[in-house]
């Protein structure tokens, strides 16, 4: 009888990642506690998109974006995702090798080495931090501007400009989030089916309306389409591509939480990262329709509804909700704020995972791996994350004239720093298996590799830009502008606790609980 001799990617067992309580020899460590097989792929796409929040992000970023790009959205738009897409193929790689609720951590600390890893894992862990903060203070404005518009009363939206009344309201908001995030991911994913379905379907009628505005002549500012808007090569300058590509990089963000329950699906491998890539493509059609609608009925004058109005550019729905919906706007302020209050809650969930990873691989304290045995989920974890962002988002309040715009603008740092490094994990772990099939020359070596350098370049220059004040909100620190301060600066602050963790836990740094690794190519019989 012939023997079919094959190549198979597998993991020696002399390089097999020991986590805590593995053997001698490398064997599988016991689970982190969470509970598995709780979400179809279903569940997962619709707590992706809830993450990213469509509704939330078109009202908070077409303002920056088109003040940096003009009338190229759709363009720029499409740049972005590209990067974005490219990514999520090579995290889709990395969760089919080593599902892992730590994603960024986990997988950087395989490629290479422990310091990387750990940076990384601070950097996806900055990145939900600012997101969580910057979602509260939608939600505030959309809460008050809700009662405002259900009431009758103009004066109730106006608290939304309190600092202290704004402050206390987030707290609230934060403290439901966290509740409902430490009661599982099956809590999660029903307060997600209500929430995401019904800001798709008041976004649909808002398009929708947008359009018939438009074709009855009730546009007065609006642009005629034009082919030119999807032409990234007719924006100005680079500085205006990165700065407009910085703004859309973060308005895909979030699809990566689908991995993050990787442990949680009901097929772990594949779950996941199917449901990342289906969620990149379902918000690239949102924004697409979206920005087309808004450019043909508002136009980008700096005055009324304009785009470019700095009066609306922190929440451009705000003014351009009455003109298309009338008197039904009100349900365009409660999708924004059903969208900021489904992704407050859904984000927690993967600064909670991701502190609980690092707490089980001993990279901060044994508190953070926590689990609480009824609910399985990482409450400790969960409430940590809590605290920091409403901290971050009061701090940020009163520190920053437009704290909205200058965190949207650092967060796309911070995105592009962990994203990209994850990407370039991916070239580097699967360097020894790149060229045994076509398939992987792609998946493994060129789309990564292309994703993660682009996200590196904009990071680059996004840093560089952002050192002026002008580049956000002009808001400075001893003039060096906020942005700046806020992106690199909390890069620069994760070396600093890096650097405490080391000298009081050197043990992950010694590669004990998680070891650099690739996976070995063997030849079966």
């Amino acid at each position: 009888m012939s023997q079919t001799r094959t190549l198979k990617t597998a993991r020696s067992t002399a390089t097999t990642t020991a986590g805590p309580g593995s053997g001698a020899d490398g064997a599988k460590a016991p689970g982190k506690g969470l509970a598995a097989g709780q979400l179809g792929l279903l569940a997962v796409i619709v707590i992706g998109i809830s993450t990213i929040a469509p509704a939330y992000v078109l009202t908070s970023t077409i303002g920056p974006t088109v003040a940096a790009v003009g009338t190229h959205l759709p363009a720029i738009f499409i740049v972005g995702f590209i990067p974005m897409f490219l990514v999520a193929l090579g995290y889709r790689e990395l969760n089919a090798d080593s599902p892992d609720s730590g994603t960024t951590f986990t997988w950087v600390t395989k490629a290479f080495g422990p310091f990387v890893g750990w940076m990384g894992g601070w950097g996806l862990l900055a990145a939900n931090i600012i997101v969580l903060s910057n979602l509260a203070g939608v939600a505030v404005d959309f809460f008050y501007l809700f009662l405002s518009q259900l009431t009758g009363q103009e004066w109730i939206a106006a608290l939304a400009a309190d600092k202290v009344i704004n402050v206390a309201t987030c707290l609230v908001f934060v403290a439901i989030a966290v509740w409902v995030s430490c009661r599982g991911v099956k809590t999660t994913k029903s307060v997600q089916y209500a929430l995401v379905g019904f800001q798709i379907l008041v976004l649909a009628w808002f398009v929708v309306g947008a359009f018939a505005k438009v074709a009855s002549g009730q546009a007065a500012t609006g642009l005629a389409f034009d082919w030119a808007w999807f032409n990234p090569l007719d924006i100005g300058s680079f500085s205006a591509f990165a700065a407009g590509l910085s703004l859309s990089i973060f308005s895909f963000w979030g699809w990566d939480l689908c991995l993050t329950m990787s442990e949680e699906t009901t097929n772990s491998k594949k779950t996941s990262g199917r449901a990342a890539t289906l969620v990149a493509v379902a918000i690239l059609v949102v924004y697409l329709l979206g920005s087309i609608a808004l450019l043909m009925f508002a136009g980008v004058g700096d005055t009324g509804v304009g785009l470019t109005n700095p009066d609306i550019a922190e929440n451009v729905f705000t003014a351009i909700a009455s003109p298309v919906m009338g008197p039904f706007a009100i349900l365009l302020s409660l999708a924004v704020l059903s969208s900021c209050g489904a992704s407050l809650q859904s984000t927690f969930v993967s600064p909670a995972r991701g502190l609980l990873a690092m707490g089980y691989y001993k990279a901060l304290p044994a508190s953070f791996a926590r689990v609480n045995p009824h609910l399985k989920s990482p409450v400790f974890a969960t409430v940590v994350a809590g605290v920091v962002s409403a901290g971050f988002y009061a701090l940020m309040r009163f520190a920053s004239d437009n704290v909205l715009n200058d965190t949207i603008q650092a967060l796309g740092l911070m995105i592009c720093f962990y994203y990209g490094l994850t990407a370039l994990a991916c070239v580097w772990y699967f360097r020894h298996s790149w060229f045994t099939s076509a398939r992987n020359v792609f998946f493994r070596l060129l789309f990564p590799l292309l994703g993660g350098v682009g996200l590196a370049v904009v990071f680059l220059q996004t840093a560089v830009d952002s050192w002026d004040p002008a580049f956000g909100s002009g808001s400075e620190v001893f003039g060096v502008g906020l942005v700046f301060v806020i992106g690199v600066g909390i890069i620069a602050l994760g070396l600093v606790v890096m650097a405490l963790v080391y000298r009081r836990m050197p043990g992950f740094f010694r590669g004990e609980t998680l070891r650099q690794d690739t996976p070995a190519l063997v030849v079966e019989e």
